[in-house]
């Protein structure tokens, strides 16, 4: 799963998935659009239902900063996996 929040100047994207050991990974990435200014942040879930909440608690807590959702997909389509392109670009950083 793949969740987007845009403001006219900053992103912050959400993946969630299972690696190959079966654990949860919820990873974190924000900054500015167009610009390399940003982080990326992993963290490990007990369950899929905690990291569920994480990015329910994130989408609150975007909603009020005056982030709108752009992206809400799976990370095999076309539109997940081309945010994924762009996730893997700043682990390089």
């Amino acid at each position: 799963m793949i969740v987007r929040w845009e403001t006219e100047h900053d992103y912050v994207l959400i993946h969630i998935h299972q690696d190959m050991f079966g654990d949860w990974i919820f990873s974190r990435a924000w900054g500015q659009i167009g610009t390399q200014f940003g982080g990326l942040e992993h963290r490990l879930a007990d369950t899929r239902p905690q990291a569920q909440m994480w990015l329910d608690d994130e989408a609150t807590i975007q909603h009020s900063r005056g982030f709108h959702k752009v992206l809400d997909v799976d990370a095999d389509t076309p539109e997940g996996q081309q945010a994924m392109r762009q996730l893997s670009l700043l682990d390089t950083l």
